[in-house]
């Protein structure tokens, strides 16, 4: 047991440096919508979307907290690892940049609802620290990042898990999680800004075009790491998981 908590360890920070490394932090405009940049109509409606997610995301998590209080510290590194990940920005072929997510982890433990009211948390926080993001957007970058990505991921996950694939399901939902962030932004931008020519497909498929550049690698890599971190949850928090499995079990009959 020992040995396999020193391998999980150490194939963790091997995967955290060799990720920082080809993954460098750069100066750019973030991905996720910038402050200001939609129509004001726009931004009310997202807003709208996100916050009935919000009010069930917060009853969720009060609902873990009061009957398993031992979750708050895998709560914490859930929303740890999303904003230590979205923080990071890559440049694109446009000027801006992309950036992985980190939602997917947290939907697979915790559920959707849970997510959405850390990876909003997450995305104030970047709006007001990093200036990544901001206040106007923010119910747009939340309903992409903290509202269908963990749907996609818990949904992808349960599916591929029956199978007893666990790992290949782990990095399936952190990978699509991650596309489908992506998915929904270009479609936000489409539909404020439709194409002069095609309208909002065309104007759909020059922001999907351009961002897949880098985010489907980016994808594919925060899968691997977020494998990484499961296996080293799985050999030090094991009794945490194996009762969010068991609750997963009960709220399913």
């Amino acid at each position: 047991m020992n040995r396999s908590r020193l391998v999980s360890s150490c194939l963790l920070v091997a995967g955290f440096v060799l990720y920082f490394m080809l993954n460098e932090p750069q100066t750019g405009h973030a991905m996720h919508i910038m402050e200001g940049y939609l129509p004001l109509s726009w931004a009310l409606f997202w807003w709208a979307v996100f916050l009935p997610f919000f009010i069930l995301g917060v009853r969720s998590i009060n609902k873990i907290v009061k009957e398993h209080p031992q979750m708050k510290l895998l709560l914490g590194v859930s929303g740890a690892f999303a904003f230590v990940l979205s923080a990071l920005k890559i440049p694109s072929v446009t000027g801006s940049s992309s950036h992985p997510t980190g939602t997917g982890l947290g939907a697979i433990m915790f559920g959707p609802l849970a997510m959405s009211v850390l990876g909003s948390m997450v995305l104030l926080f970047q709006a007001l620290l990093l200036a990544h993001g901001g206040l106007t957007t923010l119910g747009a970058n939340a309903v992409s990042m903290a509202v269908v990505g963990p749907m996609v991921a818990y949904a992808v996950y349960r599916l591929i898990a029956k199978s007893g694939k666990q790992r290949l399901a782990v990095f399936a939902a952190a990978a699509l999680a991650d596309l489908a962030t992506y998915v929904v932004t270009s479609l936000q931008l489409a539909l404020a800004f439709p194409a002069a020519s095609g309208g909002v497909l065309a104007s759909f498929a020059k922001f999907a075009g351009i961002f897949a550049i880098t985010q489907v690698p980016l994808a594919i890599s925060e899968g691997l790491l977020t494998v990484l971190v499961w296996n080293w949850l799985q050999a030090y928090n094991a009794n945490e998981l194996a009762q969010l499995r068991l609750l997963k079990r009960e709220e399913s009959l």
